[in-house]
């Protein structure tokens, strides 16, 4: 389920600021920074974002 588009638009990458790439409607939902330095990916859980670096997976 996609997130509000007020929510996305409020949301940034902890880690650089950058707005975040709602990829939630994919089999693995996950908010995607959306800086070419960071590009980290933040996992959604029942419909609620992780913003925790610790969390996030490294770009492939």
């Amino acid at each position: 389920m996609p997130l509000e588009a007020g929510l996305l638009e409020i949301l940034a990458c902890p880690a650089c600021h950058a707005p975040l790439n709602d990829r939630t409607a994919d089999e693995t939902p996950e908010l995607i920074c959306t800086s070419s330095d960071c590009g980290l990916a933040y996992p959604v859980r029942d419909s609620i974002p992780v913003l925790l670096t610790d969390e996030a997976r490294r770009p492939a």
